[in-house]
């Protein structure tokens, strides 16, 4: 694995060849040019940790490029490199933001520990970012629930976590197989690394193969500079593979490399890649009958299924409805500034009796927007989506027969709650109702229907 990559800008041949010669034997990538020009294009293409850069070259003066340097890549390190050292230059280099100045020949012994020293403190500054961005991150008590199947979907997790074990997480749509391939990370010996995340059905075949490995400049059309696939952002991290079974047969054989060998070609690239990467993987197809069916590679589920976690639907753990929508009252509550406290109690009985066929995801974006909707510091009825209340009209079936008075009772609750929900609004209660507005004013009046809002 490559320690770093270095940038050598000297317009002295012997000079340069021989720092290039000394630095690659330490294990770093090192790349050498003879003017800023040439310089220019290698900043555009490569992804460079340092440049150290000879004071007087043929187009350019390097105290004078150091200020434009550090505005274009301002996590690259520089060092000015001199034949001809000068207290004015050296003062000027630093204030213009040089790592250090150096003096050809009287400072060669402190090149490599300088070297070393840059790029262990880059490498302390990409992990600093990482944690930051992290401080919050999510882990298994961010995943909400009592019902004994989540929770033995949780402990299964937490088993896993700390291996290097690849994840195949199961479940249907919105269940949260990313929130649990999240906290199986942050919960790994991986957890300062990157986690990244893609989704397999987002991207046709093409877009795939460049996002993932990666390519080389000139590779195609648009390839300005050498690209990192996502699979080498996550080097010693995790990658999440989302939607896996959405995948091009194709690409799935150089899936199957990287887990076996840990190695891939970028495209239009010659030599191969090494990465240290943890897979994840979620779907909420049946990858067996998709094996059967030729669309997904038998060895490849093995590689990837070497520990299966399925993830309940909401359906399986009612228990968890009330919690869950608790929940996400208070965390849209104080998104949103308002100052939503709690759900009625036709609500809950709402939302326990719907079958969240979008399961968690569909429940989030039911009490997001209620939240909205609602000018009150309790969820109504008239807050939340018109279909999700229908269900819940108290139908009296107790009876051998249904007399017509019971039938009267149920068209009037109905309407009631079609008013309720349109704010009063009968147009558009008419609408819903699918019955002409003159209609509905003359059920209103048979049924002395009043409903909390003012009726116009």
């Amino acid at each position: 694995m490559v320690a770093g990559t270095i940038l050598i800008i000297d317009d002295d041949n012997s000079s340069r060849s021989l720092l290039k010669r000394i630095i690659s034997i330490e294990g770093f990538k090192v790349i050498d040019c003879q003017d800023y020009k040439s310089a220019k294009q290698v900043l555009l293409k490569e992804e460079v940790n340092l440049i150290i850069c000879d004071v007087r070259l043929p187009d350019a003066n390097g105290v004078d490029l150091i200020k434009q340097l550090k505005t274009n890549f301002p996590q690259t390190e520089i060092v000015l490199l001199t034949a001809f050292g000068n207290i004015g230059d050296s003062v000027a280099a630093m204030k213009n933001g040089a790592f250090d100045y150096l003096i050809k020949g009287d400072d060669n012994a402190r090149i490599l520990p300088l070297i070393n020293q840059i790029i262990e403190k880059t490498k302390l500054t990409s992990k600093l970012n990482r944690l930051e961005k992290t401080i919050h991150r999510v882990g298994f008590n961010s995943i909400i629930g009592e019902s004994s199947a989540i929770k033995d979907t949780i402990s299964l997790a937490k088993k896993v976590a700390p291996t290097d074990a690849a994840v195949l997480l199961l479940g249907e749509t919105g269940t949260g197989k990313e929130l649990f391939a999240k906290a199986i990370h942050n919960n790994s010996n991986r957890s300062d690394q990157a986690f990244i995340a893609f989704n397999c059905s987002a991207f046709p075949k093409e877009l795939i193969e460049s996002e993932l490995f990666g390519y080389k400049a000139g590779s195609f059309t648009g390839a300005l500079k050498n690209k990192k696939g996502l699979l080498e952002e996550a080097d010693e991290g995790t990658i999440f593979l989302d939607e896996i079974g959405e995948m091009h047969i194709e690409l799935q054989a150089k899936i199957l490399r990287v887990l076996e060998t840990g190695e891939f070609i970028k495209i239009g690239d010659t030599k191969t890649t090494t990465v240290d990467v943890r897979f994840i993987s979620a779907t909420n197809r049946d990858l067996y009958k998709e094996v059967a069916n030729g669309r997904f590679r038998e060895d490849l589920l093995y590689r990837l299924n070497i520990f299966t976690l399925k993830i309940p639907p909401l359906r399986e753990r009612k228990n968890d409805i009330l919690i869950l929508a608790e929940n996400f009252v208070h965390y849209f509550s104080k998104k949103m500034n308002k100052h939503v406290k709690g759900i009625s109690v036709e609500v809950e009985e709402c939302l326990k009796k719907y079958n969240w066929k979008g399961n968690v995801r569909e429940l989030r974006n039911v009490i997001e927007r209620a939240v909205l909707m609602s000018n009150s510091e309790e969820l109504t009825l008239s807050d939340i989506p018109f279909e999700l209340t229908a269900p819940a009209v108290d139908i009296k079936n107790n009876h051998k027969s249904i007399s017509v008075f019971e039938l009267q009772n149920i068209e009037s609750q109905h309407i009631k709650r079609v008013l309720d929900y349109t704010k009063g609004n009968k147009a558009e209660a008419a609408r819903l109702l699918n019955i002409g507005i003159a209609t509905l004013y003359r059920k209103i009046e048979i049924y002395g229907i009043k409903t909390s809002y003012e009726m116009k």
